[in-house]
């Protein structure tokens, strides 16, 4: 596939995360993070696991779980904490910050360079979801903050090192190892601090079923495909398509209002990941055997008057 399509089914991805605010809210029952985050996680691992026919080899076990704690079980648990005690909004400008830290991280374990545009569609990106979505009224929590950088670092180190450590298999396979691994993490954090769920209703599982299929296995599968394929700079810009979505169906779904402001900062956000595709995409480079074969050429033709004149020469003497 070319890289706009991978893009494009990159995006796919977060653009669906914007609909677990939506979900959460009025779909699922309240005070139970955790629980709900090993619902969404282990039973999509234990589904693709099924399904794909692939366990991890033994040597893949340590990194599988660290990625797992990376990716699912710290980030989700940190976020839980920030969205708990944060406005919504602020949880996300932290979270926006991802895409700055994982520059920082790909330039330190990829060796990916560190391109001036990029770092400023990233800054433009987080000005943007701050328009988006703060308020007035902001309150700040310290608790609350370092979650939320704590949240953005873990995803940030998430997504470069499924860069870094990609397995010899398909990208599902590879979300299925990774999903079942987070999912068995937050397992013990579940049973230990917080109650048993109540009986759920039709809603919920409605609810539970689309953050799992749809917004766990379904959308890492992309994330990680694309992860494979696109840069990280680039991948991690792609994430801010979240609040956008998130802000459009609160609009659209439940007729929150939408300020002229909030407008312009999902303009501004909607142009940085635009600009960021363009700012990480890899320069072309000339091969070896290309530059050999200019060489070879080259001098060829500075050969041809040579020879030319050396006949004209030998003409002239005979």
């Amino acid at each position: 596939m070319t890289r706009p399509t991978d893009i494009l089914l990159t995006a796919l991805a977060p653009a669906i995360w914007g609909s677990t605010y939506l979900v959460t809210t009025e779909a699922l029952p309240a005070g139970y993070p955790v629980s709900l985050a090993v619902l969404r996680a282990l039973p999509a691992g234990l589904l693709l696991l099924a399904l794909t026919r692939c366990l991890p080899p033994r040597a893949w076990l340590g990194r599988v779980f660290v990625l797992g704690a990376l990716n699912f079980a710290l980030f989700w648990t940190l976020l839980f904490v920030a969205a708990y005690r944060l406005p919504g909004g602020v949880a996300a400008t932290l979270g926006a910050l991802q895409a700055l830290m994982v520059i920082g991280l790909a330039r330190g374990v990829l060796g990916t360079p560190v391109r001036a545009l990029a770092v400023l569609a990233a800054l433009a990106g987080v000005s943007g979801v701050a328009l988006l979505l703060l308020g007035p009224d902001t309150a700040l929590d310290p608790i609350g903050v370092a979650a939320g950088l704590g949240g953005a670092a873990s995803m940030a180190a998430g997504t470069v090192f499924s860069r870094k450590w990609q397995p010899p298999v398909p990208a599902l396979s590879f979300t299925a190892w990774q999903l079942t691994a987070g999912g068995l993490l937050l397992l013990p954090f579940a049973l230990l601090l917080e109650p048993p769920l109540p009986p759920l209703t039709a809603t919920n599982l409605a609810g539970l079923a689309w953050l799992g299929l749809i917004g766990a296995a379904l959308t890492y599968w992309l994330w990680f495909r694309g992860v494979a394929r696109i840069e990280p700079g680039a991948v991690s810009m792609l994430g801010m398509m979240s609040p956008v979505t998130a802000v459009a169906l609160g609009w659209l779904w439940l007729d929150q209002a939408l300020s002229p402001m909030q407008a312009v900062g999902a303009v501004i956000v909607l142009g940085s990941v635009w600009v960021g595709q363009v700012a990480n995409r890899p320069r072309p480079a000339r091969s070896t055997e290309n530059r050999k074969s200019l060489q070879i050429n080259g001098l060829h033709h500075a050969a041809v008057p040579i020879r030319a004149m050396l006949r004209h020469r030998l003409a002239d003497h005979e």
